[in-house]
């Protein structure tokens, strides 16, 4: 089953009246809980995202769209569960909170949740000063350091502007082996097949497949390795990490 479709039983909760919080429970114990707590903390902390310059614009509900995969069939669950979530007076703070708590112990999926924030963020081509507070407040009760918050935000910043070396995480000085060994891992954990393997529903992999495309370039633009050569060194270490 699909994790929209366990989206029903949500979203009639919702419009009963249940608080959204009360569905980020359920730790790690049962799966589909589990799913679904994540994607409903999703869609409100996204909801939010959407509201941090003040407006929701047409753009930033595409870019969610986009980026989570979900289906035109699932369409008016997720944008009632959206709805109520940008109106809930509960502020994104426990939802962050919540969702810390739900994934304890799970630090690269909060990164992911992160990282999916930053897609709706930058909808409009711009990281707003009100939406890089959002962003940054998250990622703090997250427990992701201010520096670990400088890489994430680098590969999101317009391409022409980005730092490579931010993107990858390491400074300018660092060694030509030191730094392959570095790629390799970063590859590793950022396959898209582990994203799910960390527990990311399917519909997410999109997330992955931009953040490992910023890692590749950055790379590639650090040892002047052609693009061939790169999704190459991507491809024997994605199948090695399976």
């Amino acid at each position: 089953m699909s994790i929209w479709e366990k989206l029903t039983d949500a979203t009639a909760e919702l419009m009963s009246g249940s608080p959204i919080a009360a569905m980020l429970g359920g730790g790690h114990r049962h799966q589909g809980k589990h799913e679904l707590g994540f994607t409903v903390g999703v869609i409100a902390l996204g909801a939010k995202m959407a509201k941090a310059d003040g407006v929701v614009t047409g753009d930033e509900v595409k870019a969610f769209k986009k980026v989570f995969k979900i289906p035109a069939s699932e369409m008016k669950r997720v944008a009632e569960i959206f709805n109520v979530a940008k109106q809930d007076v509960t502020g994104y703070q426990a939802y962050a909170e919540h969702l810390a708590t739900l994934l304890r112990g799970n630090r690269r999926l909060l990164e992911d949740i992160l990282e999916g924030l930053f897609h709706i963020a930058k909808a409009d081509q711009v990281l707003h000063a009100r939406e890089l507070e959002f962003l940054a407040e998250v990622a703090k009760l997250f427990g992701i350091t201010e520096t670990e918050f400088s890489y994430i935000k680098a590969r999101h910043v317009i391409v022409t502007k980005r730092n490579p070396y931010d993107v990858l995480g390491v400074k300018a000085s660092i060694g030509k082996d030191e730094l392959k060994s570095h790629y390799r891992k970063l590859v590793v954990e950022n396959h898209p097949d582990n994203l799910i393997a960390r527990g990311v529903p399917k519909e997410f992999v999109a997330i992955a497949t931009e953040r490992l495309a910023a890692i590749n370039a950055a790379y590639a633009q650090i040892t002047h390795a052609s693009s061939e050569l790169v999704e190459q060194f991507n491809a024997a270490w994605g199948r090695r990490a399976d």
